[in-house]
């Protein structure tokens, strides 16, 4: 009888197995996304000329010192290169 009921169970999960339907999304290259599960936030009022130029020295600031780190460590090759081919 043991037997039997395993058979059984062995064919029930068989069948549960079949049963499921795998879900396959087509990609259909538009561009529009459901945003329904975002929440809303209040639109942010436009930036003022003075708030887009603090940014962008602020920014500036940042990049001056790597910018001439680059420009020397490119100098140094170039230096380098020059000495090597005999034409320094």
């Amino acid at each position: 009888m043991s037997n039997r009921k395993k058979q059984d169970n062995a064919q029930d999960r068989g069948a549960e197995k079949e049963k499921k339907v795998k879900i396959v999304y087509y990609d259909d290259g538009s561009t529009v996304a459901d945003m329904s599960g975002t929440k809303r936030k209040a639109p942010m009022g436009k930036t003022t000329f003075r708030e887009k130029m603090r940014t962008f020295f602020g920014v500036m600031k940042r990049m001056v010192l790597p910018m001439l780190c680059t420009l020397t460590a490119f100098t140094l090759i170039y230096i380098i290169l020059l000495a090597i081919t005999g034409k320094l």
